[in-house]
């Protein structure tokens, strides 16, 4: 029997996501599995690939799941880096929509 998310949870990505801030940030998104989750990018002002790959990773994590993971409030910033590592502008916009 899947585990169905029961609630939402909200998450505020800091200023930098660099090498130092995936540890950090992967521990949280492993907390808040099992929930639909909101993450607020606005404040991103560097987004590095190894907290590209941790976000990516709990994206397909919640989709298995069931679940909901939407990345909004995107700053630039966060937006140029994800078409600079060659990802798609309309990545992380949520799973609920199908």
């Amino acid at each position: 029997m899947a585990n169905e998310p029961s609630t939402t949870s909200t998450l505020r990505l800091p200023e930098v996501l660099d090498l130092p801030a995936a540890a950090p940030l992967t521990e949280t998104l492993l907390k808040s599995r099992g929930t639909d989750i909101v993450i607020d990018a606005s404040a991103v002002q560097r987004l590095g690939a190894q907290c590209l790959q941790v976000l990516l990773c709990a994206a397909s994590a919640w989709r298995a799941d069931g679940g909901s993971l939407a990345i909004t409030n995107r700053s630039p910033c966060f937006v140029e880096s994800l078409q600079l590592l060659g990802i798609p502008a309309d990545t992380f916009l949520g799973e609920t929509q199908q």
